[in-house]
């Protein structure tokens, strides 16, 4: 943007502090830098403020150029950040995503949900007349209500297909701490066709693999428990990371017991067992669990436009309730949160990752047009205050600006550290 409106570019940096990598390149001889600390990046534009600048070069000077022109250079940073999520979004609606259909099970006694009336088999329909296709979908309108405090009508089609319409009320969920998984809390479980307890998959090199389990054992016992169904191994091996875990198997005509030690995953007191095998999973069994998602590509880009700014409305509505203290600073995560989030997701698929970096792009967006000096929002302030002077603000005012911005900042990120340092050691 700064090149279209004929400012000069010195530097684009991805990374802060010490340049690592440096070429130079292009008419103006940009200096193009990967730098040693990798928390976003800048663009150091000719700036008469920063250096002296040479008479012919005075034209093509940031500080020089109108309030129009400035405007569009700070705000083409927050707005590829809006663009890159819509693209993302629009090109997984038209891709198509398999999801779980919205159908709950039992909710848990003592649930907001066990009072609405939920019943194992229910498929949500619609919350408050807006349709609802997936379980994401359902995740997403109950977590917006529960911040909200709302009371939802929620319909539903029980195990007959015979319609109804609940009442959710959201208003004594505690949304000071909305991290986590609010569907849980509220008592909205995602409902889980029962299967055998037979195996179907064999991760290789995994724990199964190497203690000797094969695909089409059906396991008998695990521990001292016996088992019926494909969760109660599933729940066994949890409760067993990196602890043995004695197997009984059937193995065609005979039954064998198997030691298996699983691996933990997780951190912090979060951790829980894996062997790396899946259950058989008969024909037809996921068509029945699943749907897919898939637009067309108008329709998919109206609809990642709609994504992206619910996302965007609701992480600002997130900052204005901690600000006032309806919504615990806690939830506040920085670069160490961010970084494990990108991992975990990463290790999930492709798809995954990317929803994830989509997600990070909107939150970085808002994040950046707040009106808060050194942020692009605080640029724009500035400019605003301008457009209606008709004189720029004056440097000692931008001057204490910049120094409550830095104080805002910095209190910020100590609390999105410390939040980050505390779950990675309390779990």
């Amino acid at each position: 943007m700064a090149r279209w409106c004929k400012v000069r570019v010195l530097r684009f940096s991805v990374g802060f502090g010490r340049p690592v990598w440096t070429w130079r390149r292009g008419p103006d001889d940009t200096e193009w830098v990967v730098s040693a600390v990798p928390f976003g990046g800048y663009v150091k534009m000719l700036d008469e403020r920063e250096a002296p600048v040479a008479a012919e070069e005075l034209p093509r000077a940031f500080n020089r150029q109108s309030v129009w022109r400035r405007s569009a250079i700070v705000l083409a940073g927050p707005v590829f950040n809006f663009l890159f999520a819509i693209a993302v979004y629009a090109g997984l609606f038209v891709y198509g995503l398999p999801e779980a259909r919205p159908v709950v099970a039992e909710p848990a006694a003592g649930t907001l949900a066990r009072a609405a009336g939920f019943r194992t088999g229910d498929t949500v329909r619609a919350i408050d007349g807006e349709p609802i296709a997936t379980w994401q979908e359902l995740r997403w309108r109950v977590v917006q209500g529960a911040l909200q405090r709302e009371v939802l009508d929620v319909e539903v089609a029980d195990a007959q297909g015979a319609p109804s319409v609940l009442t959710l009320d959201l208003r004594a969920y505690p949304a000071e701490d909305v991290e986590g998984d609010a569907l849980d809390r509220v008592g909205l479980r995602l409902y889980r066709p029962t299967l055998e307890p037979v195996i179907g998959k064999i991760v290789a090199g995994g724990p199964a693999e190497t203690a000797g389990i094969r695909e089409g054992d059906r396991v008998l016992r695990a521990g001292d428990r016996p088992v019926e169904r494909w969760d109660d191994v599933v729940t066994a091996v949890r409760e067993h990371p990196a602890r043995p875990l004695r197997l009984a198997l059937q193995r065609g005509a005979e039954t064998l017991a198997i030691d298996v030690v699983p691996e933990a995953v997780g951190s912090g007191a979060q951790r829980f067992g894996r062997i790396g095998a899946a259950a058989l999973v008969p024909p037809g069994h996921l068509e029945r669990a699943m749907v897919r998602v898939q637009h067309d590509p108008l329709t998919a880009v109206g609809k990642a436009c709609a994504k992206t700014a619910d996302i965007a409305w609701f992480s600002l509505k997130m900052l204005g309730r901690m600000l006032l203290g309806q919504v615990s600073w806690k939830n506040l995560s920085g670069p160490v949160t961010i970084a494990d989030y990108a991992g975990q997701s990463a290790q999930m698929g492709w798809i995954a990752y990317v929803t994830f970096l989509a997600l990070i792009s909107v939150s970085l967006g808002v994040l950046n047009l707040l009106p808060v000096p050194l942020l692009d929002g605080g640029h724009l302030m500035y400019y605003a205050i301008e457009i209606f002077r008709g004189s720029p603000v004056s440097e000692r005012a931008m001057e204490i600006g910049q120094r409550v911005g830095l104080a805002l900042l910095l209190c910020m990120m100590a609390f999105a550290f410390y939040n980050d340092l505390n779950r990675l050691f309390s779990g």
